[in-house]
């Protein structure tokens, strides 16, 4: 997939403020605070400052839509699990997310794990909460530029005691090199095909 035009379109909280158009996809991006969505998303498409980023974890509060190539968004959504935000701020992006992922509309989650740590508590409710709610999904690496193979390989060793995957289900990324970027858009593209499919199945019956 390439993409050739990326445009914010809008920040939402509740259901009735999303995007008015429910036949377009939805890849919608979500991690604890500071996992790198938005730079994931900024390498994605190729647009350093689409999605703002801040040292700050935590500041992205609600969710971001992005128009691309006029055919689908992508979906910035608050990130989680940063201690130093008031309690009743927390409760009101888990429930910004929870609105949003049990929603209707047709998407697929990107789950960003930071491949340096251990999958968190809450990055593993997260989890469960997805398949509880048989919501499609993809685990995406992030930041693998700042271990060695070696390191890499250990880690994911220690983070398969906690999460059970095979290598070849999920996907590593670095937004400094932008590696695993390909692999991630020609996913998405087979996915955009997928839907374009259901659609016209439907259409036909």
């Amino acid at each position: 997939m390439k993409i050739k035009k990326a445009d914010f379109v809008k920040s939402a909280v509740y259901e009735k403020d999303y995007p008015e158009q429910l036949d377009k996809m939805e890849f919608a991006f979500v991690g604890r605070s500071n996992v790198g969505k938005s730079s994931l998303i900024n390498s994605l498409t190729s647009r350093l400052k689409l999605a703002r980023t801040s040292k700050t974890p935590g500041r992205t509060q609600l969710i971001n839509y992005f128009l691309i190539n006029d055919e689908f968004y992508i979906v910035d959504l608050p990130g989680y699990g940063f201690a130093k935000v008031p309690k009743e701020m927390k409760k009101q992006w888990g429930q910004t997310m929870e609105r949003y992922i049990s929603s209707k509309r047709r998407k697929l989650i990107f789950v960003l794990l930071d491949i340096r740590r251990i999958p968190s508590e809450e990055d593993i409710e997260m989890l469960k909460w997805l398949e509880y709610n048989n919501m499609d999904y993809k685990i995406i690496f992030t930041k693998i530029d700042k271990l060695s193979n070696n390191e890499k390989f250990r880690q994911l060793k220690e983070i398969k005691t906690r999460l059970v995957f095979d290598n070849e289900d999920v996907f590593f990324h670095s937004s400094q090199t932008n590696k695993g970027r390909e692999e991630i858009l020609n996913f998405m593209q087979e996915e955009l095909d997928k839907n374009i499919e259901e659609n016209t199945n439907e259409w036909i019956r």
